[in-house]
C-alpha cells in the first residue's frame, strides 16, 4: 500500500510549534526576557569582541542593521526563540565578515580573482529557479554556492580542517538544517533546505544587511519600505567580493547564481556585472504569488506566533508586481543579449530542450558529461520527496481575477498561459 503524500499545513494563524519550543516560549515570556530587543551596536561590539577583529571591510554601514534592529523591536513580534535565533544570524554575519575581511589581508592574491559571465536566475518566487538552478549546478564546469558556504563564506584554515577532517561549516549547516526540519518540518516541502545542496546567494547579500531575507521571513514593513527605496551598490559589491573568496579554493568554472531579489536591481546587477547572462523565468503569476505567500507565512511561523495571512497577502502582492515592473523597465535599459526567457511549462515538458536553450544562450556546450550529471540530478530529486505544497489564493484574502487584473501586461508581454485554464 502505497503511503500517502504529506501535505502542508494552511493553518497559517496557528503555526506549529514543537511542545519543548512552545514550552521554552512561554516561560521567556514570563520572564520577560529581552523583550523583542536588538540593539546595532551592541552586535557590532558583540562581533568585533568575538573574532577578536574590528575591520568590516569597505562600504560598511551600520544604518541598515539599525533600520531592520528598530522594525524587529516594534514589527516583528517574535517568540524568545524567534528573537533568539534572529540575533544569532545577525551576530554571524558580523563575524563572519570580520574573519572574511581578515583573510582578504592575508592573502591579497583572492581579489584578484574575477567571476567570469556570471549565469544568473532571476524568476519570480515558485517560477522553477530552484529547479533550473540545480540542474544547471550539476555540471560540473558551473559552480553553485552551497547551504553551507552561505550560512558561512569563510573557509576554514587548513589546519582545522585536517584536524576535523572535515569542513566544518558542514557540519553547522547539518545541525541548521536539523533545527529547521525540526521547527518547520512543513517548511521542506516548499523549499528544500539541504546542507550540500544549491543554494541563493541572498544570504549573501545580506552581508551589508540589504538584501530581503528578513521581511521574507519576518513581518519588518518599515524596513521593507525604506529597503525600496535604498542604493543596492555596496550589497551586490560585497557579493562581488565574497565570491572571490569562495572561488579561491572552489571548483568549476562559472557561477551559477539563484535569487528572485535580482528582479528589482537588474540595472546594480549589471553594473557589478556586467558579463552577466540573465536568465528570467515565468510562470502564471496567480500560481506563484499564492505559493510564494505560503512560503513566506510558514517561514514567519518559524518566528513569530502572530502570523496574519491577510497582511502577506496584501504586502507581497504589492512587492510582486514591483518586482515585475522593476525588472521589465531594466531590461529596456540593457542589451537583449543579456537576457533569456524561461517558460516553467515548458521545463516541465521538456527541460533537456530547454537546458539546449540556456546553454547556447550562455556560449557552453552542453556535452555529454554534463548530460550525465543534469539527468543524475533529476534522478535524485523527484518530486514532493519531502511532501507536497498546497496553497490557495483566498488564504491570502486574494481573488484570482482581480490579481489577474494587475498582472495583465506582464502574462501578455510573455505570453504566460493560465493555469487553471490549461
Amino acid at each position: 500500500m502505497t503511503k500517502p503524500t504529506r501535505e502542508t499545513s494552511t493553518d497559517y494563524r496557528h503555526p506549529y510549534r514543537p511542545p519543548p519550543v512552545a514550552a521554552l516560549n512561554r516561560v521567556a515570556a514570563m520572564l520577560g526576557r529581552d523583550e523583542g530587543r536588538l540593539d546595532a551596536e551592541e552586535l557590532v561590539r558583540g562581533a568585533e569582541k568575538s573574532a577578536g577583529l574590528s575591520d568590516f571591510g569597505p562600504e560598511f554601514d551600520i544604518t541598515p542593521l539599525e533600520k531592520l534592529c528598530e522594525s524587529v523591536a516594534n514589527e516583528a513580534h517574535l517568540t524568545p526563540v524567534g528573537l533568539a535565533i534572529t540575533r544569532g544570524r545577525l551576530a554571524a554575519i558580523l563575524v563572519n565578515r570580520l574573519r572574511a575581511e581578515e583573510l582578504f589581508k592575508q592573502h591579497p592574491e583572492i581579489l584578484a580573482l574575477e567571476p567570469v559571465a556570471p549565469v544568473v536566475i532571476a524568476g519570480l518566487q515558485r517560477t522553477g529557479t530552484t529547479n533550473l538552478h540545480r540542474l544547471l549546478s550539476a555540471d560540473p564546469r558551473l559552480r553553485a554556492l552551497s547551504s553551507y558556504e552561505v550560512l558561512d563564506p569563510v573557509p576554514p584554515s587548513e589546519l582545522r580542517q585536517k584536524l576535523l577532517r572535515r569542513d566544518p561549516r558542514l557540519l553547522q549547516a547539518k545541525l541548521a538544517e536539523r533545527a529547521l526540519a525540526y521547527l518547520a518540518p512543513d517548511f521542506f516541502a516548499i523549499h528544500p533546505v539541504e546542507a550540500e545542496s544549491p543554494e541563493e546567494e541572498v544570504m549573501l547579500l545580506d552581508y551589508t544587511f540589504l538584501s530581503t531575507v528578513p521581511e521574507a521571513t519576518l513581518r519588518v514593513p518599515s524596513f521593507s519600505r525604506w529597503l525600496e527605496e535604498q542604493d543596492q551598490g555596496p550589497a551586490y559589491r560585497y557579493l562581488r567580493r565574497l565570491l572571490k573568496l569562495l572561488a579561491w579554493k572552489g571548483h568549476g568554472e562559472r557561477w551559477v547564481l539563484k535569487t528572485p531579489h535580482h528582479l528589482e536591481w537588474f540595472d546594480t546587477l549589471l553594473d557589478v556585472f556586467p558579463d552577466a547572462k540573465i536568465i528570467q523565468t515565468h510562470r502564471d503569476p496567480l500560481q506563484t504569488t499564492a505559493s510564494f505567500c505560503s512560503m513566506v507565512t510558514h517561514g514567519r511561523g518559524v518566528f513569530s506566533d502572530d502570523v496574519d495571512p491577510l497582511e502577506v497577502g496584501r504586502d507581497w502582492t504589492d512587492k510582486v508586481v514591483r518586482m515585475i515592473t522593476r525588472a521589465t523597465e531594466a531590461r529596456e535599459r540593457h542589451d537583449a543579449s543579456h537576457f533569456l526567457d524561461v517558460s516553467y511549462y515548458d521545463v516541465i515538458k521538456d527541460p533537456m530542450a530547454q537546458l539546449e536553450r540556456v546553454y547556447a544562450f550562455i556560449g557552453m556546450p552542453l556535452d555529454a558529461t554534463a548530460r550525465a550529471a543534469i539527468e543524475a540530478m533529476r534522478k535524485s530529486s523527484p518530486q514532493h520527496r519531502y511532501g507536497k505544497h498546497v496553497y490557495h489564493l483566498e488564504s491570502f484574502g486574494l481573488e484570482a481575477e482581480a490579481l489577474n487584473a494587475r498582472f495583465a501586461d506582464y502574462r501578455e508581454r510573455f505570453k504566460i498561459p493560465r493555469e487553471d485554464k490549461r
